[in-house]
């Protein structure tokens, strides 16, 4: 069996991320050979990954990274908040990001190269070195043909990195400081407002059919005909509008103006025409529903763990 020397075991660390005692361990199992010992701690890896793969993953980052003219938010989860203040986890979630420019959606993403390896196979390698299960949850990406692409991060713990992750997605000739300051704005309302479409035209048909449906429904439940409640109805579906439209909305920044008239106006002063032509919000953790454990479930795990 070849010698396992402290030069090898400090390689195959470098190159795999793991403890000493385990790169030693797989180096004497694979008899010294350094790609055999990669190949059976990336079994190991993944086999860890699996086991942890049925946890609940809410935590995490969300990262924004705009490139001129493109513009991509990306949500990486794991199990708490303490791995997302982790430096490896954060440099991970900001090297993923820019591949994310290029990606159609977080499947494609994860299957981009990183380093040699898809993005999947190095967060299966993160997970089995931090020990908490992490997915790449979603992916989404805005571009414009001349314009800009303007990002905006609330709850940022890092450059990049926060809670809540916008993009918002401007055609124009204006100069680009203007883009920049108009395009940062909406983005910060659209983080506070949480629009669902850009505009009316967006509406998913059925949604709107069914939030019809329901306001004759109940203007008749109040007494009126038919053709009376259809009337009163047009009144209360612009209120709807205004409640998921972006360009319906009340600005939050002065609560009186639309934000329509807000990119008017920034088109009138930088006499240039300004178009917002899309908007992505991201916020870590939408949707999915977190485990419940009391405080004394929450010990005992611990304890055990």
């Amino acid at each position: 069996m070849a010698d396992i020397t402290t030069a090898m075991i400090k390689e195959l660390r470098e190159k795999t991320g793991a403890g000493m005692m385990d790169a030693k361990k797989a180096l004497v199992e694979a008899g010294g050979d350094m790609d055999a010992a990669i190949e059976e701690m990336r079994k190991k890896g993944m086999a860890k990954a699996d086991k942890k793969s049925s946890r609940t993953a809410a935590e995490g980052l969300v990262a924004v990274v705009t490139e001129g003219t493109k513009g991509a938010v990306v949500e990486i989860n794991a199990e708490t908040d303490f791995v997302s203040r982790n430096d490896e986890f954060q440099s991970f979630v900001k090297a993923v990001a820019p591949l994310a420019l290029t990606a159609e959606n977080a499947a494609e993403l994860a299957g981009k190269d990183m380093n040699g390896k898809t993005v999947q196979e190095n967060l299966t390698n993160l997970i089995a070195k931090i020990g908490e299960n992490m997915a790449l949850r979603r992916s989404e990406k805005l571009e414009v043909s001349k314009g800009a692409v303007v990002d905006y991060v609330h709850g940022a713990l890092a450059d990049g990195l926060g809670k809540i992750g916008v993009l918002v997605a401007l055609e124009s000739d204006a100069d680009a400081s203007v883009l920049q300051g108009l395009g940062k704005q909406i983005a910060m309302h659209v983080a506070a407002a949480f629009p669902k479409y850009l505009d009316r035209n967006s509406v998913d048909a059925t949604e709107m059919e069914k939030e019809r449906a329901f306001l004759i429904e109940q203007a008749k439940e109040e007494g009126k005909p038919q053709e009376i409640a259809e009337k009163m109805v047009e009144g209360r579906m612009r209120k709807f509008y205004e409640e998921i439209c972006l360009m319906d909305q009340t600005f939050v920044v002065d609560g009186e103006t639309k934000i329509s008239d807000v990119v008017a106006k920034a088109a009138k002063d930088a006499g240039a025409d300004i178009k917002l032509t899309g908007f992505a919000r991201v916020q870590l953790g939408e949707g999915i529903e977190k485990e419940q454990e009391d405080f004394a479930a929450e010990v005992a795990k611990a304890a055990n763990g």
